[in-house]
């Protein structure tokens, strides 16, 4: 395997996780040069400092029940860095007051009426407790938005005001925009089993066994692990875009918008969809047009650093249902969440949903005083902040729509078996799946390029 030279396009986690899996596979003699303009890797994984306190103001936990955060953090050596919360629980935020979040959902999806009580209306309650006696009509197979589901059979206050919230945090979307195979996977997949309604679905779907925590972190913050899988991938950063990929033979040529040109036996591309199409539109046209059809999301988030005692409520954070009078869609009590380590109290506040500019024309001022009215609007409290940080996070959001499994395959079919591609608009948009998209991306180029 000695001499082998690979191009990883984009520095973000997938980037660098496929790096490091290069390097494990291919050896200490392969190449590995890595592209990205930014002024550090990671991309939505971004840890920055407030009063002297690491914070994640990108992607900030990942679900432990999935193994493969968990697992790379261990094989890095870093398995003692993992973190979990401190037990507080989130709330949501609807018709001006907060709620509890809802016990056994599924992703924001009920499993009984009374778990929503004081969240919707009586009618809504009582159409959810006579649901399971309605029939169900399901096309085993079929992925329709999961708003379009929740709302036939247990109402729109339920899609506003729980499932809604949750979608909003997670794909920066809404239930019209997220399709139920990729919202709750196994609630589809209940349904084709024969669940005979929503709630028996949803209740199929329930984990079984311990009940154990939902979300890890890593102390210190994502960049104890990025800077480890650029450590171990021995990799060369050149800080550029790519501007052309180009068949060379066997191989590529990778030419980067500063004018250099790289022979890579093995390409993989881990950027996001809306850079993915013009670089693939003449090696495959098929994954350009699918890459093109996936639509994004933008985000803003303001970090936050108030003074130690500022009397916050002892939960993890707020989410904002549908039609509130906020700005922010979600509040995290960073702090509350996962433990104090100073005299500050850390919070982060997201805004940005699919469809609206808000994190492109917004100005960090305006933010900043939407923030302090927000609080003073869901708390009842007015801060006086001692740190302020915004980021914006520009057409960085997949929509999982409806059918979206299907442009997964469309993006895959067709191209050379010594280019790869990753990224979190393929199979998730957590980092968990991130990681298994980049592994597999890895070991695709390097069993093409190792072929006798």
């Amino acid at each position: 395997m000695s001499g082998r030279s690979y191009c990883v396009v984009g520095g973000g986690i997938s980037g660098l996780v496929a790096a490091y899996r290069l390097r494990m596979l291919a050896g200490a003699d392969a190449v590995i040069t890595v592209f990205d303009p930014a002024d550090r890797l990671g991309g939505i994984l971004r840890t920055e400092r407030l009063c002297g306190q690491p914070m994640d103001i990108g992607a900030e936990a990942f679900v432990v029940r999935r193994p493969e955060v968990p697992a790379l953090l261990a094989e890095l050596g870093l398995a003692g860095r993992q973190i979990t919360t401190t037990g507080v629980r989130p709330t949501i935020f609807s018709q001006g007051r907060i709620h509890p979040l809802p016990p056994d959902t599924v992703n924001g999806i009920p499993t009984s009426a009374s778990s929503v009580t004081g969240l919707v209306d009586d009618a809504t309650i009582a159409q959810m407790a006579a649901e399971p006696h309605r029939p169900m009509y399901w096309r085993a197979g079929s992925d329709p938005s999961v708003g379009e589901v929740v709302a036939d059979r247990f109402g729109e206050q339920v899609v506003a005001r729980s499932v809604d919230p949750m979608l909003s945090g997670v794909y920066a979307g809404s239930a019209a925009t997220i399709g139920i195979r990729s919202a709750v996977p196994t609630v589809a997949a209940a349904l084709d089993a024969g669940a005979t309604s929503l709630t028996d679905a949803c209740r199929r779907a329930l984990p079984t066994g311990s009940r154990g925590p939902v979300f890890g972190a890593i102390e210190g913050g994502y960049q104890v692990l990025l800077d480890e899988l650029v450590r171990r991938s021995r990799l060369q950063w050149v800080q550029a875009s790519v501007a052309r990929i180009e068949s060379d033979g066997p191989g590529w040529i990778v030419g980067d918008d500063d004018g250099g040109q790289w022979r890579a036996d093995g390409v993989i591309l881990a950027v996001p969809a809306p850079r993915l199409a013009p670089l693939v539109g003449e090696i495959a046209p098929g994954a350009a047009a699918a890459a093109a059809g996936i639509p994004v999301a933008s985000a803003a988030v303001l970090a936050m650093a108030v003074p130690g005692g500022t009397p916050l409520p002892p939960q993890s954070g707020v989410l904002v249902a549908s039609g509130e009078r906020l700005h922010a869609k979600a509040i995290t009590l960073s702090t509350r969440k996962w433990g104090a380590r100073g005299n500050v109290e850390l919070l982060r506040m997201s805004f940005g949903r699919f469809g609206d500019q808000l994190a492109r024309a917004t100005s960090d001022g305006d933010l900043h005083s939407w923030a302090v009215d927000d609080l003073k609007s869901v708390f009842g409290i007015t801060v006086d902040p001692v740190d302020v940080l915004v980021h914006r996070w520009l057409d960085a959001m997949p929509q999982y729509g409806p059918g979206h499994a299907g442009l997964a395959a469309e993006l895959r079919a067709g191209l050379p078996a010594s280019l790869a591609i990753a990224g979190n608009y393929l199979d998730g948009i957590g980092v968990p799946a991130c990681l298994s998209v980049a592994g597999k991306a890895a070991q695709r180029v390097v069993a093409a390029t190792t072929r006798s």
